[in-house]
């Protein structure tokens, strides 16, 4: 300690540092926002504690209060980014307190909003799509934006309702269509799961050699809302159409849990898509019976539009 204390004896007896002291002293002093606190509290703020507290009002001058002015949080310029400093009275002294500043609040119940949406396999730049990003002229997106508006009424109301199933041409929005509807749902605190089928499946298949398949599909099966996007784009089998899908949506529809689908197939196209086996064979009935749970479960809205992407 001894040396520590010598030390510190030299810097204070430099011949400059009562002066650097007095200017940082009068620096802090003329700060417009000190000068209003003082004020405020001027029955119990005096010269001592003004001297006891100096490094903190220098640490409070040299940060920005002014939010407004931060183009973002990721060029936040204070001492702990995201939060603004305060000061407060503290016993005999005055101290800094940090508060969340606006923008990491925002952000905060952005990254909230977030984790309320699992996605397996989808775009990360799809997950900020919102229904203000829509294109409201095109009557197909408003039929899409009406059945969702009526959706969020009766799942608010009851957990429940019929989702839909969306299709069209690819790269017209239909995959964006359901992240708005999942970002709508986080933003009532609702969870979601947006699924790729095409990868999905293949995770699926691979599972079944690290016993991890029944562990997914119940994820799947569970999740309070399901958009399974790009359906029938993944490669056909009869293990997929009944053991994936037909196991999926039948627990599903039993419990009455909101699902949506986009596809490039309208359901015709989809049922036609199931009926084939990998072997050739013609299975109309498992592939109807399958479409009975996709049209029970959402309806349909063709989006038109031109490729997007």
């Amino acid at each position: 300690m001894e040396p520590i204390k010598r030390a510190l004896e030299g810097v204070t007896k430099r011949p400059d540092f009562k002066k650097r002291l007095e200017d940082m002293k009068e620096k802090v002093l003329s700060d417009k926002d000190v000068r209003q606190f003082i004020d405020q509290h001027q029955a119990v703020v005096d010269d001592r504690m003004i001297e006891r507290s100096l490094n903190k009002l220098y640490e409070y001058t040299q940060q920005s209060k002014a939010c407004g002015d931060c183009p973002s949080l990721m060029e936040c310029k204070n001492l702990i980014q995201g939060y603004h400093p305060k000061l407060v009275l503290n016993g005999k002294t005055i101290d800094v307190q940090y508060d969340t500043c606006p923008e990491k609040r925002k952000a905060d119940e952005r990254e909230r909003q977030r984790s309320l949406i699992k996605s397996i396999y989808i775009q990360e730049d799809l997950l900020d799509a919102t229904f203000a990003d829509i294109d409201g002229d095109d009557p197909s997106r408003l039929k899409v934006i009406q059945l969702a508006t009526e959706f969020f009424h009766d799942y608010n109301e009851t957990g429940k309702g019929k989702g839909i199933y969306v299709h069209g041409q690819f790269g017209v929005g239909k995959t964006f269509m359901l992240a708005a509807i999942a970002n709508e749902l986080a933003a009532k605190d609702h969870p979601s799961i947006l699924v790729y089928v095409p990868e999905f499946v293949r995770e699926l298949k691979n599972a079944i050699h690290d016993q991890s398949l029944e562990e997914k599909l119940d994820m799947v099966k569970s999740t309070p809302v399901l958009m399974l996007d790009d359906i029938g784009a993944e490669s056909m089998s009869s293990w997929v159409r009944d053991e994936v899908f037909g196991t999926i949506l039948q627990h599903r529809m039993s419990r009455q849990l909101p699902t949506f689908f986009s596809s490039n197939f309208d359901p015709d196209e989809l049922k036609h898509h199931f009926t084939y086996s990998q072997r050739g064979e013609k299975e109309d009935v498992k592939a109807a019976r399958l479409m009975e749970r996709v049209r029970y479960l959402a309806t349909p809205v063709r989006l038109n539009g031109k490729n997007r992407r």
